[in-house]
């Protein structure tokens, strides 16, 4: 599982021209599921998430977390994040869930977020074409596999998608 972490001033995601959702200050969380992920990939970045330090404190140091801010979340489902590149210029997304096991625990992360921020968090729609708009506030975007919180030498950018401890 992964997810694409941005720090927004706001976000939102449009579906056949309605605002299906937006927020002001937060996190926008791009989610990707993979075909091997499970709910305790789930619990991993749930916490990262809602955990980490990315929001200036009242010394301009990143040291507060959007619980700290009372920020909001936006969660989009984004299987392209499970894309290989690894052979040739067309991306592969046979990493990718499949939508009988992706929108279950794509359903979950946002729950578990909702309940780790203690409000609902905005949501796109699984498998639809969305228009999502931001402010990124810094610009502050950070990449997190939950590999990560599995294999203590797993690279996300080893080039082949494999922990690097593997390879």
């Amino acid at each position: 599982m992964r997810v694409v972490i941005q720090r927004v001033s706001s976000a939102s995601v449009t579906i056949d021209g309605v605002v299906r959702s937006q927020i002001g200050p937060g996190l926008l969380v791009l989610l990707g599921v993979g075909h091997d992920d499970d709910t305790a990939d789930i619990d991993y970045l749930v916490k990262k998430t809602a955990g980490l330090r990315i929001f200036d404190d009242e010394n301009g140091v990143m040291n507060r977390s959007v619980l700290d801010i009372e920020g909001d979340v936006l969660v989009v489902s984004q299987f392209t994040l499970m894309a290989s590149t690894k052979k040739g210029n067309r991306p592969s997304y046979i990493e990718a869930a499949g939508h009988e096991k992706a929108i279950p625990l794509y359903e979950e992360f946002c729950r578990r977020m909702s309940a780790a921020i203690g409000k609902p968090v905005g949501t796109g729609e699984f498998g639809a074409d969305m228009k999502v708009a931001l402010v990124n506030d810094g610009p502050v975007t950070i990449c997190i596999d939950s590999a990560m919180g599995k294999c203590p030498h797993y690279s996300p950018c080893s080039g082949t998608g494999m922990p690097s401890a593997r390879r």
